[in-house]
């Protein structure tokens, strides 16, 4: 039996990467989106492990929002794990500041234009 059937899961767990594997241009690239701008503010305004991936109101089908994930786990910005039905998500806010200090910090107080 595998890990997936044992765990009663349909799905396949995410990939996460470790933000001190992640080079300079991959995060600037994963920033550098409005859509992922918004998950990242969203996600920094709540509690970890409290949004589920449905709950973002973002102007993007579930397909497109479900890449825009990946490419934050690709950037080691956000980790997700399943609970039942539902992906929930926690922003790796130290752990990307350890790697980038100040970029997460300066996404999230904006300049004014976005």
């Amino acid at each position: 039996m595998s890990n997936q059937a044992a765990s009663g899961s349909h799905r396949v767990a995410p990939v996460h990467t470790d933000p001190d594997d992640v080079p300079v241009l991959t995060a600037l690239s994963a920033v550098a989106d409005p859509v992922r701008i918004q998950l990242i503010r969203e996600l920094a305004g709540s509690p970890d492990w409290t949004r589920s991936c449905g709950s973002f109101d973002v102007p993007v089908g579930k397909a497109a929002l479900s890449h825009h994930f990946s490419v934050l786990r690709g950037a080691g910005l956000v980790e997700q794990r399943d609970e039942g039905p539902k992906r929930v998500n926690r922003l790796r806010r130290e752990e990307f500041e350890a790697r980038f200090p100040g970029l997460l910090s300066l996404l999230l107080q904006g300049d004014g234009t976005d």
